[in-house]
């Protein structure tokens, strides 16, 4: 942990403005903090300077039921919205497990368990009030938000009497470039987000969540690669066949009209892990834990036709439909506590983790392969996923205090870094592979040989700035520092992460 010199506390966008430019006029560096859920790194003071909490900014504005859209500062969490919003009908889908900071959860780009069907952060940010380095406001789909003309209005610009204007959220736009993509994702490196508008979307009218134990881990995952590889549209994942099903078939997944909001893969470890922790008696065997959303009608009708073709086409079994909202929590909370349930693995070790994503066409092998690995390797990790958008984890329980074992962590990575390459020199600069940390997450160069990334949802942080040369290559790279350099030429803003 490297702390910081001092620590602010801002309660309003002017008082961010003001901070920042005095920091920026001495050279200060400036970190910023939400709630501290991130896995990456992201608010340590590497560099020393000040970290502005903006966690007393918790205000919730611009609620627009008709627009489906709300406008939220980083004091504002997930949970804190979701409540808000109780008796709207409404509701904000992306769910990292944590209960983060809004704000925060776009810096970093997050997604979570949901992301198959709403999408992750990126889509559901609609504008952004940034603070740059040095104290200058940025709206980043335009100042406010747009106008819209209401009945009454005869020319559309404000010139009517018995009309309104209303300001509301733009719901597309192609006007320049696109500045809101750009700020989500780049983990405060580049400006404080101190607003950030979010997509609302209506509550389903049912939900029904069912767990599926599987006879390995590649049945588990294969059953939800091929619905997805089935010119079937992700909001209709259902039942799996053997063989892919090509475009205008009729396919098990083609008859289903409820959707599957967000599977979900434990792997066995994972499983037992999870069920001893959260008291609940689960099947130790590679488990896909899926949620229907839709109608009562369609539910009712959709549910025992799933359930039938998972067990029938996968060799899946013990499925058990859950559809009050307490029995459905017991299964979602069993899922969000995995971090815990796998550091209990091993009282007194740390963790660590992995956060890849690959072509879901590559996600079985690479799953299995990973698995392996990590078998033949005595290490302790088990893997959970969204392996709906082909994003999994290996929760790495280590000692760091044991040699020995640091070493084989160390040569896992190593020698999972060389896996599809052929040859040990790999693709780095000068035909050497790029250097690796010791706990550098195993996985991460496997996936990139797969066509993946080396991060879904937990961001760059500290931990995988070697990584996006391999990722981005240099062109990519040259072109993120030049971005940098033009918004925050002295680099105070979060200096050490990312690049």
């Amino acid at each position: 942990c490297a702390p910081p010199d001092a620590v602010v506390w801002p309660q309003a966008v002017g008082q961010v403005q003001e901070l920042a430019a005095l920091c920026y006029r001495c050279r200060v560096p400036m970190v910023p903090f939400g709630t501290g859920t991130g896995l990456e790194g992201g608010v340590n003071a590497v560099q020393g300077g000040i970290c502005f909490d903006l966690s007393r900014m918790d205000t919730i504005a611009e609620l627009s039921l008709e627009d489906f859209s709300v406008a939220v500062e980083p004091g504002v969490t997930r949970k804190a919205l979701n409540s808000h919003l109780r008796d709207t009908g409404l509701w904000f889908p992306v769910d990292p497990g944590a209960d983060a900071s809004l704000c925060g959860m776009a810096a970093t780009g997050a997604s979570g368990t949901n992301a198959v069907r709403y999408g992750t952060m990126r889509p559901n940010v609609l504008n952004l009030r940034v603070v740059l380095p040095d104290g200058r406001l940025l709206h980043t789909a335009g100042p406010g938000r747009q106008a819209r003309w209401e009945p009454g209005d005869r020319d559309g610009l404000g010139g009517g009497h018995a009309g309104t204007h209303s300001l509301a959220p733009r719901r597309k736009r192609a006007a320049g470039y696109d500045l809101t993509s750009l700020f989500v994702g780049s983990e405060g490196t580049l400006g404080f987000l101190t607003q950030a508008t979010l997509r609302l979307h209506p509550l389903p009218e049912a939900a029904a969540v069912t767990t599926a134990a599987f006879p390995s881990v590649r049945a588990a995952v294969a059953c939800t690669v091929q619905v997805l590889q089935a010119a079937v549209p992700v909001a209709r994942i259902g039942g799996c066949r053997g063989p892919v099903v090509g475009p205008g078939s009729r396919g098990p997944g083609a008859r289903l009209s409820a959707a599957f909001s967000h599977p979900e893969f434990l792997d066995e470890v994972m499983v037992g892990a999870c069920g001893r922790f959260s008291g609940l008696e689960l099947p130790a065997a590679a488990t896909l834990l899926l949620e229907l959303h839709g109608s009562r009608r369609g539910l009712a009708e959709q549910q025992q036709q799933a359930a039938e073709e998972i067990v029938r086409l996968n060799g899946g079994s013990g499925l058990a439909w859950a559809e009050e909202p307490e029995e459905r929590g017991r299964l979602w909370a069993m899922r969000h506590s995995a971090w815990y349930a796998a550091l209990a693995l091993r009282p007194g070790c740390q963790g660590y983790s992995t956060d890849v994503c690959v072509p879901i066409s590559r996600l079985p092998d690479v799953v299995v392969e990973t698995k392996r690995d990590l078998q033949d390797s005595g290490l302790t990790g088990p893997m959970v996923g969204h392996v709906g958008d082909g994003n999994f984890h290996c929760l790495l329980i280590f000692d760091p205090q044991d040699p020995a074992e640091a070493q084989r962590v160390h040569a896992f990575t190593q020698r999972l870094g060389r896996w599809g390459r052929g040859r040990p020199g790999g693709t780095g600069t000068g035909g050497q592979m790029a250097p690796c940390h010791p706990l550098t997450p195993p996985s991460h160069r496997r996936a990139l040989a797969a066509g993946g990334t080396c991060t879904g949802e937990h961001g760059v942080g500290l931990g995988k700035r070697a990584l996006l040369l391999e990722e981005l290559g240099q062109e990519g790279l040259d072109t993120l520092r030049r971005i940098k350099a033009a918004l925050d030429p002295h680099n105070l803003m979060n200096p050490g992460k990312v690049l």
